[in-house]
């Protein structure tokens, strides 16, 4: 009886270590949140706008999803701890210590970190490819003046490929978010949705605060790239000079 007693005694005091030894930490300040749910919701509807030939609005959801890779580029400057790419940037003895089983950090994994970067090139080249393609029959996007019209049509077609190709990388995030859930037991979608995770006490950062300087560099220098793509400087060039009348 007393050896179940004292046995007992242990475990509680066991847990209750485990217990003292985790809590909860903020991980994602709200705008890599918000930044991330807009994401989502904007590679839907440029889909569905495609699809349905609303191209005005297809043109808009473009706009807004270049505004949105543009501020999260800067966020990865200048936004919190683990907003920052420098905090996750997915280093080769990042890798090899994940792969080792020897990674102890928070936030985005080497391999998750591999996974967003990728994202954001093949948003970057969706985005980028977008501004200079057509349709041939009624949109234009507002770079398209720039080029020959046979190379924005073969931009056109690079715009559509490079969607199935980010298609299949979001199909893979899903998937791995699903893994992470029913294989390891780490709920990756909860945190995204909180900003909260619990956690091993260990080297945890806590500037998560959102800095007001640093979201106003990275909103105003968002809105200046959204504005030069699709602004007014290429619907106010000056006509082309007529042709010089002949001599004679």
């Amino acid at each position: 009886m007393a050896s179940r007693t004292l046995n007992s005694s242990v475990i509680e005091e066991a847990s209750g270590y485990e217990r003292l030894r985790s809590r909860r930490i903020l991980i994602w300040d709200w705008p890599v949140r918000v930044v991330h749910w807009l994401f989502v919701a904007g590679v839907i509807a440029a889909y569905v706008t495609a699809k349905l030939g609303l191209m005005d609005w297809h043109a808009r959801i473009g706009a807004t999803l270049l505004g949105l890779l543009v501020f999260r580029l800067v966020w990865g400057f200048v936004g919190s701890h683990y907003a920052r790419f420098a905090h996750f940037f997915p280093t080769p003895g990042r890798i090899g210590s994940y792969v080792r089983g020897e990674w102890r950090g928070h936030g985005h994994t080497p391999l998750g970190a591999l996974s967003v970067l990728a994202l954001f090139l093949l948003l970057a080249a969706q985005i980028s490819t977008g501004l200079f393609a057509n349709d041939d029959i009624a949109f234009q996007g507002p770079l398209v003046t720039y080029i020959e019209k046979s190379t924005s049509d073969s931009v056109s077609a690079w715009h559509e490929r490079i969607f199935y190709v980010l298609l299949a990388l979001i199909l893979f995030h899903i998937a791995a978010i699903v893994f992470y859930a029913a294989v390891k037991k780490n709920n990756l979608v909860t945190p995204m949705l909180t900003g909260w995770k619990t956690s091993a006490v260990g080297q945890v950062m806590s500037d998560t605060r959102v800095k007001l300087g640093a979201f106003l560099l990275a909103a105003i220098l968002a809105c200046g790239v959204v504005w030069y793509a699709f602004g007014v400087p290429h619907q106010t060039q000056p006509p082309p000079a007529p042709a010089a009348a002949p001599a004679w």
